[in-house]
């Protein structure tokens, strides 16, 4: 007689894989396909201005001239040719840098993915900013860190509160987007950006400096990065990122960090996915050569929505909202009077084929609640117009 018996089951998912959930700006992109809908959830380039030309040329070349090198595997460093090219263009920017100084990464995100491996411990305290660009929150909540956010104003972190949290806390690290931040817009100017450098340089703390939209600047100066002020030379990361000035389907960013930690982020892409696509950069390497002309087309062309959303929106929200207006970079944060729950109401606006990221899930702790994202580059000033007349519609009913 044969005995059978049900199969066990599988063992579980880690702990970080059931504790951190997904992008809720992805889910919602999900379900705000459709060709009606006007999306200002995402944080998308515009893909009408795309130089497709520019970069599929560059890509023939490559693949003409040097067929062998662009299909083959490359270094986990990144290639020879993009890092010279981009420690040419970061040193002119102001920041004295070399090839060696840079790991090329699959985007930005791998290059904060590789840092919370590289210094990450599970219990480790990670400051951030509040609110805090989403997938950062994503990559310290599956890295086992307590992600514990800084008081911040309409100028960024508050140094006062930044120098009590390390001294009680006594943080690995602190995350910051100084520039067009992700998710309010602002930029922390350059007061604030030597007081962390030196609060990192008193108390012994990495920081890590994300600058995806530094380039998208409409009006005003140009502030330095944090990395290059007196105390956070040895003790800063730089990440960028071509997605939001090339294209984001290219997957190229980069990171700039003191040789053992560069190093230790090298080791911790090897393991993930060995190197970065080679014929992607030799071709972005390419292409840098009109980078700026093409990155000042953009400008032009996002400024206008900028003010196209800016000039809309006393008509959309309601009575006692409050935004400001950004310098660059492609998002607008709004908040609504309090008993305004954007969470709640997103449902309304999606009926009304208008989409926005409530501001809830950017907060480590604490959310306000009356709080919402808009992206302001991907449509048109007409279809700016349209979007808010409809979200005007929804928060009114």
């Amino acid at each position: 007689m044969t005995v059978t018996s049900s199969p066990a089951a599988p063992p579980p998912l880690a702990a970080r894989a059931r504790t951190v959930g997904g992008s809720p700006v992805r889910e919602i992109l999900a379900v705000t396909a459709r060709p009606e809908m006007i999306n200002f959830a995402g944080g998308l380039p515009a893909p009408e201005l795309f130089d497709r030309e520019g970069i599929a040329a560059a890509f023939r070349a490559v693949l003409e001239e040097s067929p062998e090198r662009a299909l083959q595997y490359s270094t986990t460093e990144g290639e020879p040719a993009l890092r010279q090219g981009l420690a040419a263009r970061i040193h002119a920017q102001g920041l004295p840098t070399e090839a060696d100084d840079l790991l090329i990464t699959t985007g930005s995100q791998q290059a904060l993915s590789l840092l919370a491996s590289a210094l990450v411990d599970p219990g480790d305290t990670v400051l951030v900013e509040s609110p805090c660009y989403l997938a950062a929150l994503q990559v310290f909540g599956l890295a086992g860190a307590r992600v514990l956010p800084v008081p911040c104003d309409a100028e960024g972190v508050d140094p006062a509160a930044l120098q009590e949290l390390i001294r009680v806390e006594r943080p690995k690290l602190l995350y910051l987007v100084p520039t067009f931040q992700n998710p309010t817009g602002r930029t922390m100017p350059a007061a604030r950006r030597a007081a962390v450098a030196t609060a990192a340089a008193r108390h012994g703390l990495w920081i890590v400096e994300d600058d995806p939209y530094g380039e998208l600047r409409y009006d005003g100066e140009r502030v330095p990065w944090t990395a290059s002020f007196p105390g956070a030379e040895d003790r800063t990361v730089l990440l960028g990122s071509f997605s939001k000035v090339m294209a984001p389907g290219l997957r190229l960013g980069w990171l700039r960090a003191p040789a053992a930690l560069r190093r230790a982020c090298a080791v911790a892409k090897q393991a993930a996915d060995l190197h970065t696509p080679t014929v992607n950069q030799l071709a972005a390497a390419r292409y840098l050569d009109v980078l700026d002309g093409h990155v000042a087309k953009v400008r032009t062309v996002y400024g206008e929505r900028r003010d196209a959303m800016l000039a809309g929106l006393p008509d959309a929200l309601p009575a006692g909202s409050a935004w400001d207006r950004p310098e660059g970079g492609m998002f607008l944060w709004a908040r609504l009077p309090e008993s305004y729950d954007t969470t709640a109401l997103l449902r309304r606006a999606v009926d009304h084929d208008v989409a926005y990221v409530p501001g809830e899930p950017f907060y480590a702790a604490d959310p306000d609640r009356s709080t919402l994202r808009l992206c302001f580059v991907t449509q048109t000033p007409q279809e700016i117009a349209e979007g808010l007349r409809r979200l005007a519609k929804s928060l009114n009913g």
